[in-house]
């Protein structure tokens, strides 16, 4: 039966060539010719009596021999036609030449000899394509990025919406928003996690930037000056006082014994300090509103003023507001105090009883035996004015003030404001060095470059020394008195110290500074814990009577310091002094002004308000008991005695006998052995059968395990005591 199927297999082979019009019927054909050979080659010889044409015998046997090859194109070949069009007859020509003898035209021998060179040619140039394409997609892969990461640009580097990748922050226990910025070590395992690759710096020249900008650039230090280095410089003087007594007619006198001296060009009211010369020494001036503006520059650590002068009508004597500045001068470092008794040529004046006044704030002339300068002047008269300059330059003298020109320039804000035209500019008193024109510099939050320097003459000049007041021009902010100005090495280190301190400025916004408070007293540096009040009362009885009581108070482990005590409501002055002394403010039978309210909350300083003197009295000394580390004091609760130790799985139990009192499972244990103690601790369980129990009392049986103690021998004595923390005394 195979034999009759075979030569019906071949007619319509034998059929189809004369049309030869469609060559999928050659190709047909040819296919089955070449699966009969190998299938049985001993019927092979009964093709040749058909005969049709002999060149069809004699391209047989050609078939015969490439069946292997032409096999393996035709089924490569398949796949390409029908995914590309492109290129029709030429794919087509390279596959049928040896296949029908329809184009005789073409040469036999060399077309199917064309289309074997491309062939095992064609795979290598797809692989080498390939390998390309391959590393194009691994470049597309690595993401490069440069710190800080914010969360919206990685989600568009990574693909993802913006939800998504704060979705996926949630599973780290990171919540941010799309404008927050995220550590790169979460970021790279976020971007492993979708196939990416990511790299912090793309090019290895710019590696060296990226570090040197990461580095926190710390402020200069100040520099130790060798001792020929430092020479003299004109002191800086405050004046204080009461708003009545002449202080400002006073500094117009100076004012006019300064241009009587031959001094060109006048005094702006827009500087904050000027500088008068008196025998050839200069003397630099603060002019400050009052002692409000002198409390806040040296809460912020600006204590640049060397001599304060108060400044006291001598028809008044002292008034409320000079003994809150006498009080303010006292608080400062370093900071000497001198006296210019006004209105002498008035008739009421009466001076001695302003010395008086003095002498009671521990402020003795030295003409009544004491160490302060007092001197009397008349404004008005320009009487005194040569001796009060005089006096001023001889307490220069004494306290040998001195500063070196050549360190690095350092200044402290007295004023600022923002002029049209301008722009930021601030009043500066120079401290060491010589600031100079062009130079970069860091003020508080802000940097800058120095553009240009303003004398108190309104002269621009090139330089300044120490202890000269200078206006500067070139702030990108504007600064708060009592900043402190420092000249940096470059326009760059000043600009990243700038964003470095604005940033912490924004996180400490939400923070308020831990000032004292009656319930954490500050605790001094020999160990002695030191409270301070500031006291204002509605009237002057109630001060002495809450005053006399409340130094009354003896105590020999914390001292009692009323800094300041007056008539009148709570003002902002006085959050400006407790802020800067850490005070605790306290307040009877007054109120606190708005300006004060809004301050301590600011300052973070703390108010108390009473009614009742007693009262008052009784809460701050229980604080300052209470508040003192307390005595702990053992307090004995019974003993057992180990009969039989116990090893189970949880661990080494004593089986215990209770002797007298009870075992509590709250308290201590101290095991003793012959009288002598091995081990003081906790009780980790205590129980009474199976049973967990709190206390176990005499004459009962009980399980112990204490802590990590397992040395447990029969005899030891266990004892069960309690610590009670018993409040100290004053």
């Amino acid at each position: 039966m195979a034999t009759k199927s075979k030569p019906a297999a071949k007619k319509p082979a034998a059929r189809k060539p004369a049309p030869a019009h469609k060559h999928a019927a050659a190709k047909g054909a040819v296919s089955r010719k070449k699966v009969e050979p190998p299938h049985k080659p001993a019927h092979a010889p009964k093709a040749p009596p058909t005969r049709p044409a002999e060149a069809k015998s004699a391209s047989k046997p050609a078939t015969v021999h490439r069946p292997p090859v032409a096999s393996v194109s035709l089924i490569d070949k398949k796949q390409p036609q029908k995914k590309g069009p492109d290129g029709e007859i030429k794919k087509k020509t390279t596959v049928l030449p040896p296949i029908s003898r329809i184009r005789e035209s073409l040469a036999g021998a060399p077309a199917p000899a064309k289309p074997k060179a491309p062939e095992p040619v064609a795979p290598p140039v797809t692989t080498e394509s390939a390998a390309p394409a391959e590393a194009e997609a691994l470049s597309q892969k690595v993401i490069h990025i440069k710190p800080p990461i914010i969360v919206k640009q990685l989600a568009i580097d990574l693909g993802l919406k913006p939800h998504q990748l704060i979705a996926e922050l949630m599973n780290y226990n990171i919540f941010a928003n799309i404008n927050q910025t995220i550590e790169p070590d979460i970021a790279s395992k976020i971007a492993e996690n979708h196939g990416f690759v990511l790299e912090k710096e793309r090019r290895e020249k710019g590696a060296g930037v990226h570090k040197v900008e990461e580095v926190v650039v710390a402020p200069p230090k100040p520099v130790i000056q060798k001792k020929e280095e430092l020479k003299p410089r004109p002191p800086v003087i405050t004046f204080m006082g009461h708003v009545d007594h002449g202080k400002t007619s006073l500094m117009d006198a100076i004012r006019k014994t300064r241009v009587a001296a031959g001094e060109a060009g006048g005094i702006t009211q827009h500087i904050g300090a000027y500088s008068v010369t008196h025998k050839g020494q200069k003397i630099t001036f603060i002019d400050t509103p009052g002692h409000a503006a002198f409390t806040a520059m040296r809460a912020r650590g600006a204590n640049v003023t060397d001599i304060v002068v108060l400044v006291i009508a001598a028809d008044d004597g002292v008034m409320p507001q000079t003994i809150e500045a006498i009080n303010h001068a006292k608080a400062a470092a370093h900071v000497e105090i001198m006296v210019a008794i006004n209105k002498i040529d008035l008739p009421g004046a009466n001076i001695d009883k302003v010395k008086k006044q003095l002498q009671e704030r521990d402020l003795t002339p030295e003409d009544w035996g004491g160490k302060t300068v007092v001197c009397e002047v008349s404004a008005t008269r320009g009487t005194g004015i040569d001796h009060l300059l005089e006096m001023m330059s001889l307490q220069a003298e004494v306290m040998d003030l001195k500063a070196s020109p050549t360190a690095t320039p350092r200044g402290t804000v007295i004023e600022a404001q923002v002029e049209p035209g301008r722009g930021p500019t601030a009043t500066v008193i120079v401290q060491m060095g010589t600031l100079k024109v062009g130079e970069p510099f860091i003020c508080g939050d802000f940097s800058g470059k120095v553009k240009s320097l303003v004398d108190d003459n309104a002269k621009p000049i090139k330089d300044a020394g120490p202890a000269s007041p200078v206006k500067v021009l070139g702030f990108t902010g504007l600064p708060n008195a009592g900043d402190e100005f420092l000249v940096m090495e470059s326009d760059r280190d000043a600009k990243i110290l700038s964003e470095e301190r604005l940033e912490s400025k924004r996180a400490q916004k939400l923070t308020v500074p831990q000032r004292a408070t009656l319930e954490t007293l500050l605790e001094a540096a020999d160990g002695k814990k030191t409270l301070r009040l500031v006291l204002k009362c509605d009237t002057q009885g109630s001060v002495e009577a809450i005053s006399a009581g409340l130094n009354q108070i003896e105590s020999k482990k914390i001292d009692l310091e009323i800094i300041h005590a007056a008539v009148g409501p709570i003002s902002e002055s006085d959050i400006l002094l407790a802020s800067a002394s850490n005070a605790v403010v306290v307040g009877f039978n007054i109120k606190v002004e708005n300006m004060a309210v809004t301050a301590a909350k600011r300052e973070g300083v703390q108010i108390k308000l009473y009614s009742i003197i007693y009262e008052l009295i009784d809460q701050i000394k229980d604080a300052m008991a209470g508040l003192l580390e307390p005595e702990f004091r053992e307090t004995v609760l019974g003993h057992a005695e180990v009969k039989q130790v116990f090893e189970l799985s949880r661990g080494i139990v004593a089986g215990c006998l209770v002797t007298d009192g009870r075992i509590a499972r709250v308290g201590r244990a101290r095991v003793t052995r012959k009288r002598q103690p091995v081990y003081d601790g906790g009780i980790s369980t205590l129980r009474r059968f199976q049973d967990d129990v709190k206390e176990v009392r005499s004459g009962l049986e009980c399980g112990i395990k204490l802590g990590d103690f397992s040395e447990y021998h029969v005899g030891d004595i266990i004892e069960c005591y309690q610590l009670e923390a018993m409040a100290q005394k004053l």
